[in-house]
């Protein structure tokens, strides 16, 4: 019973901390066609060409 109440934990809490060990990476793998990541904002920004 302890083992699966330990097991249960760190499992509920990997998605917090993997979650917090990304929170300073960009994500410029999320935007959409046409979009870029934009570091000033943190969000994604329609792409100029030119």
């Amino acid at each position: 019973m302890k083992t699966t109440f330990i097991a249960a934990l760190l499992l509920a809490a990997l998605p917090a901390v993997a979650s917090a060990m990304c929170s300073d990476k960009t994500h410029a793998m999320s935007c959409a066609d046409g979009m870029v990541w934009d570091d000033a904002s943190k969000s994604c920004t329609k792409q100029v060409s030119s």
